[in-house]
Parts: structure tokens; sequence; C-alpha cells
């Protein structure tokens, strides 16, 4: 009866070392708390955005010929109207000094014309007087009439040629600028395409060509970002933004949304998308920044503050989260569908199925974790 006793002893603790090493073992998970804060309904570009100067001038004269000056370098900031390229122009240098001595002397040739109208018309008056005392004759009164209209005339068409002269020096003056290249704002010339004595070319129809000044602003800029077709219904001018460049990490720098493209850029057919161009804000302190960085952009569309809120990586397929419960001093796992209001990548707002402070599944992708799993918080080790 002893053996036996002992051989039903070793049978119940080998059967019982058998289920301890075969009972479910808790799954690690890990947990946040339901909590309350701001929620943000955003968008963000498709492809990588671009800072962009707000004027830009790719700049190149409107005739061939030799550069004849270059007071500018590159890296020059320059104000508007400093003169920047000027070609071989001597000739018409000439022409102007031409028309300019053509307008004086037509200015002279008026001058004296319209003394002699003025003579005549006096001369004119006078014997008008004597005619009334009958001391001159009707013809003779007539003759001087006339001298005075024909002096009149001669006197308005003089002035005409001075005024055809004074437009012949506008003519002469303006094919003389376009040998010439100004600086149409303020900015930094950015690069120079040409040398001294080199010829230029004006860019033939349909065929861009380097220009020879670049200039560009170097105290104004935005950025411009493709938007995905589905997103932009929701955009507006005015909604705050985000902006992150890659050149200075995950810093974030305030702009609003300026303007939003009137078409759909179809270029990639797999992927249309809408250009957003946005502002920084004005009173945001800026890095130096130089056109043509890659930028992203956050379109804010909504924002709910205090909203009862569960990090985005808990929300599973459904509306669906798992939160952690404690049962008999074992925690397990229960799906709970739950109505949810704005969201994005961080947060999710929770409309129903949640209280504040409850703790629920980040972890939602790992093997095991499932609607009624044995789970054990998992300790995370300090940064």
């Amino acid at each position: 009866m002893k053996k036996m006793l002992i051989f039903l002893a070793v049978v119940a603790g080998v059967a019982t070392l058998f289920w301890w090493h075969g009972r479910p073992q808790p799954v690690a998970v890990v947990l946040a708390e339901v909590e309350r804060g701001r929620v943000e309904q955003t968008v963000a570009n498709t492809r990588a955005g671009t800072v962009k100067a707000c004027q830009r001038a790719a700049l190149a004269p409107m005739i061939g010929g030799q550069i004849s000056h270059l007071p500018v370098r590159e890296g020059q900031h320059v104000k508007a109207g400093t003169l920047l390229l000027e070609l071989w122009n001597a000739d018409l240098k000439a022409t102007v000094d031409l028309a300019r001595r053509q307008a004086e002397s037509a200015r002279a040739q008026a001058d004296a014309r319209c003394i002699e109208a003025q003579q005549a018309l006096r001369e004119a008056n006078r014997l008008q007087q004597l005619k009334a005392d009958q001391l001159v004759s009707t013809d003779r009164l007539d003759q001087a009439r006339s001298r005075a209209e024909s002096a009149q005339a001669a006197c308005k068409a003089a002035r005409a040629s001075e005024q055809v002269a004074e437009a012949e020096i506008a003519v002469r003056e303006a094919q003389l600028a376009k040998t010439r290249l100004v600086a149409p704002f303020e900015g930094v010339v950015v690069e120079i395409n040409g040398e001294l004595s080199e010829v230029v070319t004006p860019s033939p129809v349909g065929i861009p060509t380097p220009p020879a000044i670049d200039l560009i602003s170097d105290g104004c800029f935005y950025v411009t970002a493709p938007i995905d077709e589905v997103d932009v219904a929701g955009v507006q001018p005015g909604q705050p933004v985000r902006i992150t460049l890659d050149a200075f990490g995950k810093q974030p720098f305030a702009g609003t949304v300026r303007r939003v493209a009137d078409y759909v850029q179809d270029a990639q057919k797999q992927a249309r998308t809408v250009d957003v161009e946005v502002a920084f804000v004005a009173d945001t302190p800026l890095p130096r920044l130089l056109a043509g960085y890659s930028a992203d952009v956050e379109i804010v569309l909504k924002a709910h503050g205090q909203a009862l809120r569960i990090p985005a990586e808990a929300l599973m397929e459904g509306d669906t989260v798992l939160v952690y419960r404690e049962e008999d001093g074992q925690g397990r796992l229960q799906a709970r569908k739950v109505e949810t209001g704005l969201q994005n990548w961080d947060f999710v707002e929770i409309l129903s199925g949640l209280k504040a402070g409850e703790r629920i599944v980040t972890s939602v992708d790992r093997d095991g974790v499932k609607d009624g799993a044995l789970a054990m918080p998992e300790t995370r080790k300090p940064q």
C-alpha cells in the first residue's frame, strides 16, 4: 500500500510538471494609458517639397552681342536697378546721341516758327484796329490774317516734328536698353554664365538655355509641396502648417497655406498630386535658408484640444483595441470596439468605448497578442 501511494505521488508530480511547462505563457505587451490631449487631423506631402525664393529671375539679354561690362560676381548682393551685365553698344549709344541732337534742332526750329507765328498774329491784330479807323485796306488785312494763320500752322507742325524727335530718342534708348541687364529686384547673384568679351545669344524659341545671370531674392522664401489628390479637398488657404527641413533635422517651423494650385499634376499617372504653397509665419525665427532645400509639410485641417486619445499604433482593423485587464491576479487582453474621431500618425481621438486611465496595447503586431490572451506588461529600460 505504501508503494502504491509513492507511485501515485510520483505520477501526480510528473503530471503537474508537464502541466506547468505546457500551460499558456503570458505574452509581453507594451501598454499605453488612455489620456486627454490635443488631437489633429492632418495631411502631408506625398513626395518631398522644395524651398523656393519668393522672387527668382533667370536673366538674359534680349539681343546677342559681346559682353563688354560685367560689374558683378557670383554671391554678390545687389539692389534693384543695379547694372549686372552690358553688351558692346557703342553704335547704339551713338544713335541715341544723334537722336538727342536732332531733337534739340527740332525744338529750336519749333521755337523759331512759333515766335514768327506770334509776331504774325500781333501784326494781324494791329491792322484790325487800323481797319476800324479806315486807315488800311481790307485786302491788306486779309493778307495779314492769312500770314498769321499760316505761321500758326507752321508752329504746330514744328511742334509735332519736335515730338517725333523726342519719340525717336525713346526708340533709340529702348534699343540700347536691350544690351543691358539690370536687377529687377534686390537679391543675390547666384550664377553667371559668361565672361568679358564672350559672345552671348538669346535662346531660340522653344529651346531653353542657361541664363546669363541668375538672380534670387534672399529675404523671402516659401515651400511648394505635392499633396495627393485624395487629401487635398480639405486644404484651404490660411490653415496652419508644420514645416520640417531635412537640412535642420526634425525641428518644425510654423507656416500657413498660401495657395492651392488650380489643377492636378498628372505627370505620374499612378500618383496624381496638387501643388500647395506654404508661407513661413512672419515672426518665426528661421535659419539661413537656401532655395532648393527639400522640405516636408504637415497641414492641420482640424484640431480638438483635451480630447480623449490613444496612440495611433494601438488602433487595429475594424476600429478595435486590446484593453489590458487584470483578472484573478493575472493580466488578460480584451478586444473592444471604439468610435473614433480625428486622427493622425500620432494619436486617434476616441469618442466612445474607452475611459481615461484604462490601459491598452500598442504592440499589437507581436505574436500571440490577441483577444483573450494572457499578458504581462513589458518593463522597458530607461533610455
